[in-house]
Protein backbone atom coordinates (compact mmCIF):
# COMPACT_ATOMS: atom_id res chain seq x y z
CA UNK A 1 0.00 0.00 0.00
CA UNK A 2 1.19 3.45 -1.07
CA UNK A 3 1.42 5.98 1.48
CA UNK A 4 -2.04 7.76 1.88
CA UNK A 5 -3.58 5.11 -0.38
CA UNK A 6 -5.59 3.89 2.67
CA UNK A 7 -6.11 3.33 6.46
CA UNK A 8 -3.82 0.10 7.01
CA UNK A 9 -5.45 -3.03 7.90
CA UNK A 10 -5.58 -2.84 11.57
CA UNK A 11 -4.65 -6.38 12.28
CA UNK A 12 -1.59 -6.19 10.83
CA UNK A 13 -0.41 -3.73 12.74
CA UNK A 14 -1.31 -5.14 15.72
CA UNK A 15 0.83 -8.61 14.59
CA UNK A 16 3.74 -6.20 13.80
CA UNK A 17 3.64 -4.35 16.75
CA UNK A 18 3.82 -7.49 18.81
CA UNK A 19 6.51 -9.72 16.59
CA UNK A 20 9.41 -9.51 19.13
CA UNK A 21 11.55 -10.91 16.58
CA UNK A 22 12.23 -7.75 15.02
CA UNK A 23 14.65 -5.29 16.14
CA UNK A 24 13.03 -2.82 18.35
CA UNK A 25 13.89 0.08 16.14
CA UNK A 26 11.92 -1.48 13.72
CA UNK A 27 8.93 -2.70 15.51
CA UNK A 28 5.62 -0.80 14.75
CA UNK A 29 4.84 1.07 18.15
CA UNK A 30 0.91 2.19 18.96
CA UNK A 31 0.52 5.28 21.70
CA UNK A 32 -2.87 5.77 22.65
CA UNK A 33 -4.39 9.03 23.00
CA UNK A 34 -4.89 10.68 26.29
CA UNK A 35 -8.72 10.87 26.93
CA UNK A 36 -9.53 13.56 28.82
CA UNK A 37 -12.52 12.23 30.62
CA UNK A 38 -14.89 14.98 30.45
CA UNK A 39 -14.64 14.79 26.78
CA UNK A 40 -15.38 11.53 26.12
CA UNK A 41 -19.03 12.17 25.21
CA UNK A 42 -18.52 14.85 22.67
CA UNK A 43 -15.50 12.46 21.15
CA UNK A 44 -17.66 9.28 20.88
CA UNK A 45 -20.76 11.97 18.78
CA UNK A 46 -17.74 11.98 16.48
CA UNK A 47 -17.03 8.54 16.48
CA UNK A 48 -13.56 8.84 18.28
CA UNK A 49 -12.69 6.15 20.93
CA UNK A 50 -10.10 4.87 22.41
CA UNK A 51 -10.51 1.95 20.23
CA UNK A 52 -10.74 4.23 17.17
CA UNK A 53 -7.81 6.32 17.97
CA UNK A 54 -4.53 5.84 17.98
CA UNK A 55 -0.50 6.83 16.31
CA UNK A 56 1.40 3.99 15.03
CA UNK A 57 5.22 4.79 14.86
CA UNK A 58 6.84 2.67 12.46
CA UNK A 59 10.61 2.33 11.53
CA UNK A 60 10.01 4.63 8.36
CA UNK A 61 6.29 5.69 8.79
CA UNK A 62 4.03 7.30 11.18
CA UNK A 63 0.19 6.77 10.93
CA UNK A 64 -2.40 8.42 12.67
CA UNK A 65 -5.94 7.16 12.76
CA UNK A 66 -8.51 9.51 14.69
CA UNK A 67 -12.46 8.60 14.80
CA UNK A 68 -12.96 8.75 10.77
CA UNK A 69 -10.06 10.46 10.15
CA UNK A 70 -6.29 9.52 9.36
CA UNK A 71 -2.95 10.78 8.27
CA UNK A 72 -0.23 8.88 6.80
CA UNK A 73 3.64 10.23 6.18
CA UNK A 74 6.98 8.64 6.14
CA UNK A 75 9.14 9.68 9.03
CA UNK A 76 12.02 11.28 6.89
CA UNK A 77 8.90 13.96 6.25
CA UNK A 78 9.29 15.05 9.75
CA UNK A 79 11.13 18.26 10.18
CA UNK A 80 10.30 19.28 13.93
CA UNK A 81 8.61 17.65 16.89
CA UNK A 82 7.23 20.01 19.74
CA UNK A 83 5.80 19.58 23.14
CA UNK A 84 2.82 22.04 23.39
CA UNK A 85 -0.21 22.81 25.74
CA UNK A 86 -2.40 23.38 27.29
CA UNK A 87 -4.64 24.27 25.20
CA UNK A 88 -8.42 26.17 24.89
CA UNK A 89 -10.99 23.39 24.53
CA UNK A 90 -12.83 25.60 21.71
CA UNK A 91 -9.35 24.45 19.55
CA UNK A 92 -8.17 21.49 20.21
CA UNK A 93 -10.78 19.15 21.19
CA UNK A 94 -11.70 16.95 18.67
CA UNK A 95 -10.30 17.30 14.66
CA UNK A 96 -9.76 20.65 14.22
CA UNK A 97 -8.05 22.57 11.28
CA UNK A 98 -5.91 25.95 12.14
CA UNK A 99 -6.99 28.68 9.79
CA UNK A 100 -3.46 30.23 10.64
CA UNK A 101 -1.87 27.62 9.15
CA UNK A 102 -3.35 25.20 7.91
CA UNK A 103 -2.52 22.49 10.72
CA UNK A 104 -4.34 19.95 11.81
CA UNK A 105 -5.26 18.83 15.38
CA UNK A 106 -6.66 15.79 16.48
CA UNK A 107 -7.59 16.52 20.30
CA UNK A 108 -8.74 14.07 23.06
CA UNK A 109 -7.37 16.54 26.28
CA UNK A 110 -6.19 19.98 27.26
CA UNK A 111 -3.44 18.97 29.38
CA UNK A 112 -0.95 18.47 26.62
CA UNK A 113 0.30 17.54 22.98
CA UNK A 114 2.80 17.25 20.60
CA UNK A 115 3.00 19.30 17.21
CA UNK A 116 4.88 17.76 14.13
CA UNK A 117 6.18 19.78 11.69
CA UNK A 118 6.16 18.18 7.93
CA UNK A 119 8.43 18.91 4.90
CA UNK A 120 5.93 18.24 2.69
CA UNK A 121 2.11 19.06 3.99
CA UNK A 122 0.14 15.78 4.29
CA UNK A 123 -4.02 15.57 3.96
CA UNK A 124 -5.42 14.52 7.10
CA UNK A 125 -9.24 16.02 6.92
CA UNK A 126 -11.58 16.90 4.20
CA UNK A 127 -10.19 16.94 0.50
CA UNK A 128 -6.92 14.65 1.52
CA UNK A 129 -5.75 16.23 -2.34
CA UNK A 130 -6.36 19.68 -1.53
CA UNK A 131 -6.57 20.26 1.73
CA UNK A 132 -2.81 19.96 3.00
CA UNK A 133 -1.41 20.10 6.49
CA UNK A 134 2.30 21.34 7.21
CA UNK A 135 2.35 20.18 10.81
CA UNK A 136 0.13 18.25 13.51
CA UNK A 137 -1.31 18.59 16.59
CA UNK A 138 -1.73 15.18 18.55
CA UNK A 139 -2.95 14.65 22.40
CA UNK A 140 -1.52 11.70 23.08
CA UNK A 141 -0.49 9.67 26.15
CA UNK A 142 2.78 10.37 27.29
CA UNK A 143 4.20 13.75 24.82
CA UNK A 144 7.85 13.55 26.14
CA UNK A 145 8.33 9.84 25.53
CA UNK A 146 6.28 9.96 22.19
CA UNK A 147 8.16 13.20 21.14
CA UNK A 148 11.32 11.50 21.99
CA UNK A 149 10.19 8.10 20.00
CA UNK A 150 9.19 10.13 16.67
CA UNK A 151 12.97 12.18 17.14
CA UNK A 152 14.74 8.79 16.94
CA UNK A 153 12.99 7.35 14.26
CA UNK A 154 12.75 10.23 11.80
CA UNK A 155 16.74 10.90 12.76
CA UNK A 156 16.51 14.26 14.45
CA UNK A 157 18.40 15.33 17.30
CA UNK A 158 16.88 14.53 21.02
CA UNK A 159 16.52 18.33 22.19
CA UNK A 160 13.70 18.96 24.37
CA UNK A 161 10.36 20.29 22.94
Amino acid sequence: MAVGEGYPDEGTTTEAAMDTRQPASSRLQGVAFDFEPRYRPLLRLLGVRPETAQVVVGAQVLRVRFGLWWLETTLDNVTDVTLTGPFRAIKAIGPHLSLADRGVTFGTTTRAGVCLTFREPVGALAGRRWLRHPGATLTVQDPSGFAQLVRVRAGLDLREG
